[in-house]
């Protein structure tokens, strides 16, 4: 984050950042140029150029890089608090949809741009993010799970949250921590209990998964492939 400029908000980086964040959620990005951006941020072309030498594409990898970066930075806050498995996936998961559906980049670019900003979104963009998300759960799933059980938790959970931003599910709201916690419960804690069940090396971490993984075992139903829009398989 520090080679992003986040904490050094008068950097020319993080000034020319934010001016093409403005461009974007006024125009999107087809519109905007190298010289509205230059603009937007007080700075002359040259001295964009300078900063960034690939012009406007590197700008854009730029915001990508220093918008997940904040995003990861508020959300290391909101789940810094959390007292169990449960509430982490909570807290994360509705930082994360806030954060993302009050974006007004993102959400101009959704709404307008789709092919500008789904190819970061999947694919080869889709497995940065990813990559990011596994490194910053670690920290804070470490109390729960092991290594490579929170990296692949976090991946549930960021795609989820991608999922229903981008295409909204009537009666869910993400942003709403009791809507989040009603789908942890349904759907993201009984896979996180699945990794987890073969080691037996950790102890239950909530009332809440202890009665869901009691339903689980108690059952005389087979079991069902249950799915949600947005949910992972």
């Amino acid at each position: 984050m520090q080679h992003l400029g986040g904490d050094d908000r008068s950097s020319t980086r993080v000034r020319m950042v934010d001016a093409a964040l403005r461009c974007l959620a006024r125009q999107g990005a087809t519109k905007t140029t190298v010289d509205d951006i230059a603009r937007e941020s007080g700075f002359s072309r040259a001295t964009l150029y300078r900063t960034f030498p690939g012009g406007k594409d590197d700008v854009l990898e730029a915001v990508v890089s220093t918008e997940v970066a904040r995003l990861f930075s508020s959300l290391a806050v909101a789940m810094g608090g959390a007292s169990d498995l449960e509430e982490v996936l909570v807290a994360g998961m509705t930082e994360a949809a806030r954060h993302m559906s009050a974006h007004r980049a993102l959400g101009y670019m959704l709404n307008h741009e789709p092919g500008a900003i789904l190819p970061s979104l999947t694919f080869a963009g889709m497995d940065r993010i990813l990559f990011m998300a596994g490194d910053l759960a670690a920290p804070f799933f470490a109390r729960w799970l092991d290594p490579d059980q929170a990296s692949r938790a976090a991946e549930w959970a960021i795609r989820i949250v991608l999922a229903y931003v981008a295409d909204p599910a009537p009666g869910t709201d993400l942003t709403d921590p009791d809507d989040t916690r009603a789908l942890v419960r349904t759907f993201v804690l009984p896979g996180i209990l699945a990794l987890r069940e073969p080691s037996g090396e950790f102890p239950s971490v909530s009332s809440s998964e202890s009665h869901t993984s009691a339903e689980a075992h108690t059952s005389t139903d087979p079991p069902r492939s249950t799915t949600s829009k947005g949910a992972v398989q």
